[in-house]
This record gives C-alpha cells, sequence and structure tokens, in this order.
C-alpha cells in the first residue's frame, strides 16, 4: 500500500470495489472549446473574432479521441453481432469529428449553452431499464443520477446530457439522423420605400 492509500484509509478492496467511469475525462476538451467557442459575449469582448484554426483542430481532435476510448476497440466477433448498430454511430461520429479536425470551419457550427439548458430533460420514471445511451451505450438507470435529454427532431432521440453536450458544442445536428437542430432565424423584414427614399435624399 502506498502512503496515500494508507493516509486515506483505503483498502485494495475498496479500490476494486469502485465502478469504472462511465465516460471519458473532458476537462482538457472543453477547456479547449473555451478558446473557440465565441457565442458567449461575457467570455469574449470581440464579437467577431474568429478561433484560431489550430485551436479547432485541437477541440475535434480531442473529442474524436475521447469517443474513441469509449467505443474500446471490440473484436471482430463483437462486432459482427452487433452488426450495424451504435458501435457504427460512435464510428460515424468519430468519423465527421476527425474530418473537421483536419479541415477545421472558420467558425465554431455548435449549439449554444442556452440551447443546451433548454433541451427536455426526460424522467427518470418514464426510462425502462433496457433504454441506453446511443452515444455511451450504457443502461440510462445504471448511471447513480441520471441526467436524461430528448433531442427536439425525434421522440425517441434520447442521450445522456454528458454525451450529448460536447458533441452539440461542436455540430447543430442530431447525431441519428443528422438533422439540423438551430432553427434559423428568419429574415428581416423589408425596409419600406419612404425611408429609402429619405436616406437617398439626405445622404
Amino acid at each position: 500500500m502506498s502512503g496515500y492509500e494508507v493516509e486515506h484509509n483505503i483498502s485494495a478492496k475498496d479500490e476494486a470495489a469502485q465502478p469504472a467511469p462511465r465516460r471519458p475525462d473532458l476537462s482538457t476538451f472543453f477547456s479547449t472549446l473555451e478558446l473557440v467557442d465565441t457565442s458567449d459575449p461575457q467570455a469574449h469582448t470581440n464579437a467577431h473574432a474568429l478561433p484560431q484554426p489550430e485551436n479547432m483542430a485541437a477541440a475535434y481532435r480531442l473529442l474524436a479521441n475521447a469517443f474513441e476510448m469509449m467505443r474500446g476497440r471490440p473484436t471482430e466477433e463483437s462486432e459482427s453481432e452487433s452488426g450495424s448498430g451504435d458501435s457504427d454511430l460512435l464510428a460515424n461520429m468519430i468519423e465527421v469529428l476527425r474530418q473537421n479536425a483536419d479541415d477545421p470551419p472558420a467558425e465554431l457550427k455548435g449549439c449554444p449553452d442556452s440551447f443546451l439548458d433548454e433541451l427536455e430533460r426526460v424522467p427518470n420514471k418514464s426510462l425502462k431499464p433496457t433504454d441506453t445511451c446511443p452515444i455511451c451505450v450504457n443502461p440510462f438507470l445504471e448511471d447513480q443520477y441520471p441526467l436524461v435529454v430528448r433531442l427536439p427532431c425525434h421522440k425517441d432521440h434520447f442521450f445522456d446530457l454528458d454525451c450529448i453536450r460536447p458533441w452539440l458544442k461542436l455540430n447543430s445536428t442530431c447525431p441519428l439522423d443528422r438533422k439540423e437542430l438551430l432553427k434559423k432565424k428568419p429574415a428581416p423584414p423589408p425596409v419600406e420605400d419612404d425611408e429609402e427614399e429619405y436616406d437617398d435624399m439626405y445622404a
């Protein structure tokens, strides 16, 4: 036993009893995201600032690596059993992230925090024990405090918020059906002719 274990009264049995984390640590991803997310006017004084391409690429690459860890390396036998199910979804998401890392967009096309805060929460009592997150493929109810959200594109598109949030911070589409989740702003109303004539006369 090391000094830390003795000092904190941790036995080897206690360590073995702790469940493995459901998803990888994304703290590095979120700190990189702060460098490229210009949607928050409090965090960025220049509303027209564009993120550095290397920081954009790093954000996409970090999330792709985290999803790769979450996906694991299944054997050929388990791949053939699962067919084209959830593992393919995660593989497709990783592929999209890697493409964006290789050729990063000029600005982030993800969803703002206000959109994520307003996602419909799914009550635990409406979840079945067999319901799983399409991303981490873990049953929702295995989590001690599940926070499950429904995307507005389809009534059955449930996700762990911790799984879907990083994806939506980089992409504004549902990973299952690729539908755009952010509504486009309506075009401004046309300017009245009288105002235009006034502007022309006194320009």
